[in-house]
């Protein structure tokens, strides 16, 4: 992917971060939410494709979503961060649905988009929350990933 796609990708996750946060506590329609921001935000630097993606589809794949959330949070759904739950449900979308994106882009897109709306440490929390999963949902993808480990020290010449 190229470095203005890449960056547009960036901009559409940190949007539908906020629109997701919106939709969470608003439970307005996803398109009334997207007219909103596209009227009130300058998203010409956002994938719009993309965040329309991310908005329309995760109140749809909800229930699954959050299973797996629930399947690995140390505490009780509702005591989650808000933010940290938008983060989490487009992360998790990202796993299941867009093999295109590797699944450590998605950790560090996400974890890039807690540093800047998230509380202070919140990034160790769903690092820690997405890297299970990723095991889990892109079984193949991390065993590839950690069997290549760091690469080994080159012998000097005797």
């Amino acid at each position: 992917m190229s470095k203005h796609k890449s960056i547009e990708r960036h901009k559409a996750r940190e949007f539908a971060m906020q629109a997701i946060y919106q939709w969470q506590y608003t439970q307005d329609s996803p398109t009334e939410i997207e007219l909103q921001f596209r009227a009130d935000n300058d998203m010409t630097t956002a994938d719009t494709d993309y965040f329309s993606e991310l908005l329309h589809k995760i109140p749809k794949h909800l229930i699954q979503i959050d299973e797996y959330i629930e399947k690995v949070i140390d505490r009780p759904f509702h005591e989650l961060n808000p933010v940290e739950l938008a983060i989490l449900r487009i992360a998790i979308y990202e796993f299941i649905y867009r093999h295109d994106v590797p699944y450590k882009v998605v950790i560090n897109e996400a974890l890039q988009v807690t540093k800047t709306f998230g509380a202070t440490e919140a990034f160790k929390y769903v690092n820690g929350v997405l890297d299970t999963l990723a095991a889990e949902l892109r079984p193949l993808e991390v065993t590839l990933h950690r069997s290549k480990g760091p690469a080994a020290p080159k012998k000097k010449a005797e």
